[in-house]
């Protein structure tokens, strides 16, 4: 069931994004899979007070299954991407849409807080993220140009479902109570595995059989007729299968690619959002019971998430929009860093409120920079890695993020239990998220000056997995090996040879037409099928 071609043992050529057609069903699926991942841990926050006189805990206990979802939603990022490298995001998606609703099914079966840990929140969790990150990475795959207004409108899906499942889940707590509303939401989450069913894989392969095709004749119509024709051909095909049966085991898909860790830029992105994690999704976990100690309620307490939700609606595909642009894109960074210091920075001016309206005023600008930031977060990621590593990257990045996600909410829920005040935790959660600005925008222009410095490395074949133009050279040499090692006639060997120049003269010239043969630079990336002129530009940056 793996990816890799078996009769080549190597990888094909990726297919160039559509950039819409059946990607937009795609970017649906991804909607509303990414608005399940994001908003029903902090969607679930309603059942907290029930839940706290049910099993006579703490909120520092309930507020660890928001925490554990999110950690599974994280801290499975490496496992996710294996299984997405060996069996595809369909399959996976599939299984994670049955493992999340049955983990809120058989929550609403449990009689004690330790049993929920283990189904809200490690089943349930662990479904969600079995279908969050192969969306993204089918989003990835099929768009390019439009790929920031893509991420826009995906992640307008937390703030849509987070309007939707606040209260929704309110009125089934009133109705139903907590069990039958876990009940009920379990079998929502069975939609994830509709989503699954529609996230159809591009066809890999087929640019590979038309080269294939091109090739042989080519050759037949540049060789004479006759017996050389057929020799020529036959001693052509034999030097590339005796070069892709050298190559079989370099070209195998790695599970999890670790040379990403060598990318400046990518390391300074992951030790940003691990600062970043620890207080972005504290406030609007506390926000519900914040609101219902001073007094608000209930109904209007849970309308607050809703309003976040529905200013982050339209924050996010707008974000998206801005950072398409051409004068925008190549600092995309920077954009990301602007958002998260404005969202560092209401939490600490909104501290102090202490009525409705203020807390209202305070849900309106949170929706906007938080919209920002989760427009941005995965569009620059695609920037720093590229699609080709950007499975293994999320991977990587949302484990490293899986521990400061254990570390933050249940911190700041012990904190009010301990201190039995709200404004410490806001001011610490807002410091937080602006160290992370802070940090991300200094690094990142360090970086960026010091880089621009450095003359660009030489071109490295090993490195970028080499071009087409590299590999028809290559079987220039490997015909002259061919002949020599086995002593063919002088014109077998002579046509063989021609036939190669000739591949390699015809991959160049299609290349330098298609604008694939471009140098790489620094922090640069060179695509297999062709450089891509956007993608150099974003990654320069770094």
């Amino acid at each position: 069931m793996g990816r890799s071609d078996p009769e080549e043992g190597q990888l094909p050529a990726p297919v160039k994004p559509p950039d819409g057609g059946w990607g937009w069903i795609v970017l649906l699926g991804c909607f509303v899979i990414t608005g399940f991942s994001y908003a029903f841990p902090k969607a679930v926050s309603v059942y907290f007070k029930e839940l706290m006189k049910d099993f006579h805990v703490g909120y520092s206990d309930t507020a660890w299954i928001s925490s554990i979802m999110l950690a599974m939603l994280y801290g499975t990022g490496p496992v996710c991407s294996i299984m997405v490298n060996q069996f595809g995001c369909r399959p996976v998606m599939l299984i994670g849409g049955l493992l999340a609703s049955a983990g809120m099914i058989l929550a609403s079966f449990t009689t004690n807080i330790i049993e929920l840990y283990l189904t809200a929140g490690v089943l349930t969790g662990l479904g969600m993220a079995l279908n969050f990150q192969p969306s993204l990475i089918m989003l990835g795959t099929y768009f390019d140009k439009r790929r920031p207004l893509a991420n826009g409108l995906a992640a307008a899906g937390s703030p849509v479902f987070l309007s939707a499942l606040s209260p929704l889940g309110q009125v089934l707590l009133e109705k139903f109570g907590w069990r039958g509303g876990f009940l009920i939401m379990g079998g929502l989450l069975l939609n994830c595995c509709t989503c699954g069913a529609v996230m159809r894989p591009l066809d890999m392969g087929m640019k590979r059989k038309m080269g294939k095709a091109q090739d042989k004749y080519e050759a037949k119509e540049m060789l004479p007729i006759g017996g050389k024709s057929e020799e020529g051909i036959s001693t052509t095909d034999g030097t590339k299968k005796g070069k892709k049966a050298k190559k079989k085991p370099k070209k195998g898909k790695k599970l999890l690619d670790f040379s990403i860790f060598s990318n400046r830029g990518f390391i300074i992105y992951t030790i940003s959002k691990f600062i970043l994690v620890l207080g972005l999704f504290v406030p609007p976990i506390l926000l519900v019971n914040y609101a219902k100690d001073t007094g608000v309620p209930d109904t209007e307490a849970a309308f607050l998430l809703s309003i976040i939700g529905f200013i982050d609606i339209f924050a996010r595909p707008a974000c998206g929009m801005v950072a398409g642009l051409k004068w925008v894109r190549p600092h995309v960074a920077y954009l990301f860093s602007f958002s998260m210091l404005f969202n560092g920075l209401t939490d600490i001016c909104s501290a102090r409120a202490s009525n409705y309206t203020g807390l209202v005023i305070f849900c309106v600008f949170f929706g906007i920079s938080y919209g920002m930031v989760g427009a941005l977060q995965f569009e620059v990621l695609m920037a720093i890695v590229g699609s080709q590593k950007f499975s293994s990257a999320i991977g990587l990045v949302l484990l490293i993020e899986a521990f400061a996600v254990l570390i933050g909410p249940p911190s700041a829920g012990r904190l009010v239990d301990a201190l039995k005040n709200y404004e410490v935790i806001f001011y610490l959660a807002g410091s937080e998220v602006a160290l992370s600005a802070v940090f991300l925008g200094v690094a990142s222009y360090c970086c960026l000056s010091r880089g621009k410095k450095e003359p660009p490395p030489e071109n490295n074949p090993a490195a970028g997995g080499g071009s087409d133009t590299e590999e028809a050279e290559s079987d220039v040499q490997e015909a002259e090996e061919h002949s020599s090692d086995n002593h063919q006639p002088a014109h077998s060997t002579d046509n063989a040879v021609a036939v190669a120049n000739e591949e390699a003269n015809h991959v160049a010239e299609e290349q330098r037409g298609e604008g694939g043969g471009c140098p790489t630079g620094d922090g640069e990336v060179l695509a297999r099928d062709g450089c891509n002129a956007d993608q150099m530009v974003e990654r320069d940056s770094f």
